[in-house]
């Protein structure tokens, strides 16, 4: 047996006017977890495309227990025993969960000259690796109809299925639950004992010194260096992703400056019934405001109906006192209100459009000359602004904001809002998936906007986030907001003895 199951060796890809990744090395030993950390934009994604052959590199050789291989295609990865699940999960939503788990590989049965789908074989195998990693959902059911935990499982699942040699989770618990996540270490450890090697991308510290054997850091597209982890501390690693020490892991809360009610909504209730009901509270100007509960307890839907995604059999919206009537998010957006959604390439980027254009599609109508034209030199300098103020690394204004990391790209939505200059700003997990420096980076914008007498509702399942970010946390569980907590009283085992009141 080869001392590396992978080896990846000088590996270099550039776009146009940006190298990504420039002479990258990555060892990884048989049935080990070997943890692949950086900033956003330090290329770990793309290293690990390049590897599952959605990108070409332009240098550099792989090694499969030390034999040399081509990858061309992820069919061709997929073949070669390399399964991956993606950050951003592109899902087919109106198939079922069956369906999506045997994309591409689906068993069929012969009639003479004819092949059809053997869905009934499908079906029991997706529900046997269902419950294997221990997600028992029902395989016939639409994945659309699914939470993003619930289809994040599904994709894991789908890998285990693939019997891989190596299998790449590239930020496999941001939307999990401590349940699920501990589910998911019981998935890997189980893979380890089969000798499958997992490379695994995570900014979570805890979750890496748990389940890690060795490590790799990048940064700015270049090698740093790998470690075993259990020679490395955590300072260090933090050290080696940003090139800087990091004295404080949260900027100092805006406690002084919070002002009159804001925001005041009442009574709001959802037309189904298993959904929000009867959920009331306020925001004030100058607060940040803490919304906690485990996935499931339906926060995301009520910032949703809040801004008009979603219907409501009843409840009211009251705005600096004046009620609001709020059908669609254009009549939020008219009241003052933005929201930055959970889902970043499902409901919030324009992928297929440039940077400048996602900046300022919420804004359009600040730039128009006689009501028909638009003035591009003033979209071009709100663009310039923005990018400079939230540090977004991109070679142009009009790169595609698809090509961009996923802490830049949460740097573009927020822009966008900023453009549109909210009173109150929502902001659904608007740190998942992204580094502890960008992380920094997005808590001191939300403080200098609460300075700024601004309202901010944020939504987080990491329990330190809310505690270290909210002037006053609210818990939800089963709908239902049943607890109340000041940020200077908050500890985890109050906000989760309020979201886990049945």
């Amino acid at each position: 047996m080869a001392e590396y199951r992978l080896e990846m060796r000088g590996v270099s890809k550039s776009f146009p006017g940006v190298k990504a990744l420039d002479g990258i090395n990555l060892k990884v030993r048989p049935g080990t977890v070997h943890a692949l950390m950086g900033e956003n934009g330090a290329g770990k994604s793309t290293l690990m495309k390049c590897l599952f052959g959605i990108y070409h590199m332009d240098e550099g050789e792989i090694y499969l227990d030390g034999k040399k291989e081509n990858v061309g295609d992820p069919d061709e990865a997929l073949h070669k025993g390399l399964a991956m699940v993606h950050q951003e999960l592109q899902p087919i939503p109106e198939r079922t969960v069956g369906e999506n788990m045997y994309t591409g590989r689906y068993p069929v049965k012969k009639f003479g000259p004819l092949k059809i789908i053997d869905h009934k074989k499908m079906f029991e195998e997706t529900e046997k690796w269902l419950n294997d990693v221990k997600m028992p959902f029902n395989p016939k059911a639409k994945l659309g109809t699914m939470s993003i935990a619930q289809m994040q499982s599904v994709e894991i699942a789908k890998a285990v299925s693939m019997q891989a040699r190596v299998v790449i989770l590239d930020e496999p618990t941001s939307s999990l639950t401590d349940n699920e996540v501990q589910a998911l270490f019981r998935i890997i450890r189980d893979l380890k004992g089969r000798g499958v090697s997992l490379i695994y991308i995570s900014h979570k510290m805890a979750e890496i010194r748990e389940i890690a054997d060795d490590i790799t850091i990048m940064r700015d597209g270049t090698y740093v260096g790998s470690w075993a982890m259990n020679d490395i501390t955590d300072d260090e690693i933090v050290k080696q992703m940003v090139g800087r020490e990091l004295t404080n892991i949260y900027p100092p809360k805006n406690d002084a400056h919070v002002g009159e009610v804001l925001l005041d909504v009442r009574g709001f209730s959802s037309i189904h019934e298993r959904s929000f009901q009867d959920c009331s509270f306020t925001l004030r100007r100058g607060e940040i405001l803490g919304f906690g509960g485990l996935v499931g307890a339906q926060r995301t839907e009520l910032m949703e109906a809040i801004f008009g995604m979603r219907h409501i059999s009843k409840g009211e919206v009251y705005i600096e006192g004046k009620k609001v009537n709020i059908r669609r998010p254009q009549d939020a957006i008219r009241g003052g209100i933005g929201m930055i959604t959970e889902d970043r390439r499902g409901t919030g980027i324009l992928g297929c459009l440039s940077i400048a254009d996602n900046v300022s599609i919420s804004s359009l109508s600040q730039y128009l000359e006689l009501g028909v034209k638009l003035n591009k030199r003033k979209i071009e300098q709100l663009v310039k602004e923005n990018v400079a103020k939230l540090s977004i690394k991109t070679p142009s204004s009009r790169t595609l904001i698809q090509s961009l990391s996923g802490g830049n790209q949460q740097k573009v939505l927020i822009s966008r809002w900023l453009a549109n200059n909210p009173d109150i700003l929502i902001m659904d997990e608007p740190t998942r998936g992204i580094d502890v420096g960008a992380k920094y980076e997005i808590y001191q914008i939300m403080i200098d906007l609460a300075k700024q007498g601004k309202g901010i509702i944020m939504i987080s399942s990491e329990m330190p986030e809310l505690i270290g970010m909210s002037n006053r946390i609210l818990v939800m569980c089963n709908g239902k907001i049943t607890g109340e907590v000041s940020g200077d009283e908050a500890t985890q085992e109050r906000i989760m003895s309020f979201a886990t009141q049945f």
